[in-house]
C-alpha cells in the first residue's frame, strides 16, 4: 500500500515548511521484528556502563547542535527562538542527571535475605522493545524522559513524532548512531494514519508503549493495547492550579503567574490554567497582572525580543478563543490591558494575544477544561480552605501551586492538593530528581527520578537450593 504524505504547516506562516512520507504497512511490520532481533544483540553485548558511555556522547553532540535543532523547532512549532535554545539545553542536562542515576537505578542485583543452603537475588532485565509516542510541544525534553532510561537499561527503541515536530526523530536518530548506539537499536517511523498507529500498538513484539498527548489520545492508546497483556505508560494534559496567598509580594507573583500561564502561549502538560486569588488581595493583584501583561510582546518568533509567539493550529485557536467566549457569555471581564503588540497581531499565523480573565466561575470551560493557550484566568477565594476545595475540583491532576511567604504553612496545604507534583513559589518545572506523574487523568505510571527506569525493566527471581548430600 502506499504510503501517506505528512506536512508540517507552519502556525508562523501558515505555509508547509516539511513533508515526509507517512510509513507503508509492510515497512511498519518490519520495525518491531527488526528492534527485536536488535534488542537481543543489544541487550546482551552492552554493560549498563557502556550504555552510559554512549548515551555522554550523544548528549555531547546534541549540545553541538543546538542551535539548528533549536530553529527546527521554531519553525515547526512556533515557539520563540529565544527559548527553544532553553529547551534543548534543559533536556540535555535532564538526560545527564538520568545517566548519572543510572546505576543507582538499574545496577547490581538486590540480595534476599541470607539462609544457610540457599541463595536469592533478584536482577533488573530490559523489557524488550519500547514504543515511545511523543507530543511536539517540547519535543525534545518530552523524548529524553522516556528514550534516555529506557536505552540505559538495555532495550530497543521504536519512535513515532507528532507530525508537527517529525525532524526531532531524525535528528535524534542521527546522533545516537555516531555516538555509537547499535544500528536498529533506535528506529522511527512518520505516521498520520490511526489504522497504522493502532497496528503497531497491537504488535506482540511491542513490550511496551509510552504516550505523551492529550486525555482523548491516552484513552485511544489504551484501548488499541487492551487486548493484550502490555504496560502503556501515560503522560496526559493538566489543568493545573495556582493559589496566591495575601501575604505574598504582588509584583513578584504577578510575574511568576503570568509566566506560568502564558510561557509556550500556554501550551504546556503543567502551565498554569487556573488562578485563585485570596479575597484581599485580589483587586491589587489583577493590577500587577495588568502590569506585567503590559510590557509583554506578542510577534514573530524569529524576533530574538518575541516572548509569545502563535498556537500551533487554527483548531487550537479557535477552541481557545471559544473558551475565552463562553467565559465572558457566563458573566467574566476580560481585564485585558492595552498592549500594541496584542492589538496589533500578526496578519498571518496562529496568533492568540495573552488574554487576563477575572470573574470566573468552575461553570465555565476556561476552569473545567484545560485551555492549553495563552489565558488568565482569575477567580476570587475567601480563604485557605476554599482555594485547596476548587483546586481539586478536577477530574486532571498533574501539578498545582501555593505561592506565599510562609513556606511552613503552604507545605501544609500542598499536602492536601490532588495533583502528582505539588510546587511551593514555583510552577512549570518538572525536577529531574523528582517522580513526574499524573494523578486522576492526568496519567498513569511515573517518568523522571530514579523511579522513572521501573517502567522499562522487568524483575527476574534467583532461588538457589544447594544440592543435597
Amino acid at each position: 500500500m502506499a504510503s501517506e504524505t505528512l506536512t508540517t504547516i507552519s502556525p508562523i506562516t501558515g505555509k508547509p515548511v516539511v513533508t515526509r512520507a507517512g510509513v507503508t504497512q509492510d515497512e511498519l511490520a518490519a520495525l518491531p521484528k527488526t528492534a527485536q532481533e536488535a534488542f537481543r544483540a543489544f541487550s546482551k553485548s552492552t554493560t549498563l556502563a557502556q550504555r552510559q558511555e554512549i548515551v555522554a556522547r550523544a548528549l555531547d553532540l546534541m549540545a553541538k547542535k543546538k542551535d539548528v535543532l533549536a530553529r527546527e523547532v521554531t519553525e515547526q512549532m512556533g515557539r520563540p527562538i529565544a527559548y527553544t535554545g532553553v529547551e534543548i539545553t534543559t533536556a540535555i542536562k535532564r538526560g545527564e542527571y538520568l545517566n548519572r542515576v543510572a546505576g543507582e537505578a538499574l545496577g547490581e542485583p538486590v540480595p534476599g535475605d541470607a539462609e544457610p543452603g540457599f541463595k536469592r537475588y533478584l536482577k533488573k532485565e530490559p523489557l524488550g522493545v519500547v514504543l515511545i509516542i511523543f507530543a511536539w510541544n517540547y519535543p525534545y525534553l518530552i523524548l529524553v524522559n522516556s528514550l534516555i532510561p529506557a536505552i540505559l537499561a538495555g532495550n530497543a527503541v521504536i519512535l513515532k513524532p507528532s507530525p508537527q515536530t517529525p525532524t526531532v526523530v531524525e535528528q535524534v536518530s542521527s546522533i545516537f548512531l555516531e555516538a555509537g548506539l547499535p544500528r536498529n537499536v533506535l528506529q522511527y517511523f512518520h505516521c498520520g494514519s490511526l489504522v497504522n498507529l493502532e497496528a503497531i500498538i497491537r504488535s506482540p513484539l511491542i513490550n511496551h508503549i509510552c504516550f505523551t498527548g492529550s486525555v482523548a489520545g491516552g484513552l485511544a492508546v489504551q484501548k488499541a493495547a487492551a487486548d493484550r497483556i502490555v504496560n502503556v505508560g501515560l503522560e496526559l494534559g493538566g489543568n493545573d492550579a495556582a493559589y496566591v496567598r495575601q501575604d505574598v509580594d504582588l509584583a513578584w507573583a504577578a510575574e511568576e503567574i503570568v509566566d506560568g500561564a502564558i510561557f509556550n502561549s500556554g501550551q504546556s502538560c503543567c502551565s498554569i490554567e487556573r488562578v485563585y486569588v485570596h479575597e484581599k488581595i485580589h483587586d491589587a493583584f489583577i493590577q500587577e497582572i495588568k502590569k506585567v501583561l503590559a510590557n509583554y510582546r506578542v510577534g514573530d518568533p524569529f524576533d530574538e525580543k518575541t516572548q509569545i509567539g502563535p498556537v500551533i493550529s487554527q483548531k487550537a485557536r479557535e477552541n481557545i478563543l471559544s473558551h475565552i467566549e463562553d467565559a465572558i457569555m457566563g458573566g467574566a471581564r476580560d481585564e485585558t490591558p492595552a498592549n500594541t503588540t496584542f492589538d496589533n497581531l500578526p496578519p498571518v499565523g496562529n496568533f492568540v494575544k495573552p488574554t487576563l480573565l477575572t470573574g470566573v466561575t468552575h461553570s465555565m470551560r476556561v476552569m473545567a477544561e484545560e485551555t492549553f493557550g495563552p489565558v488568565i484566568p482569575v477567580m476570587k477565594v475567601k480563604d485557605d480552605s476554599e482555594a485547596i476545595r476548587w483546586m481539586n475540583d478536577s477530574d486532571l491532576g498533574l501539578t498545582a501551586s501555593v505561592w506565599t511567604k510562609d513556606v511552613a504553612t503552604g507545605e501544609k496545604l500542598i499536602q492536601d492538593i490532588e495533583a502528582g507534583t505539588v510546587f511551593i513559589n514555583r510552577a512549570d518545572y518538572p525536577s529531574p530528581d523528582l517522580a513526574w506523574t499524573g494523578w486522576k487523568n492526568s496519567g498513569r505510571g511515573v517518568t523522571l527520578s530514579r523511579f522513572g527506569f521501573d517502567q522499562f525493566i522487568k524483575l527476574k527471581s534467583f532461588h538457589l537450593k544447594d544440592y543435597p548430600k
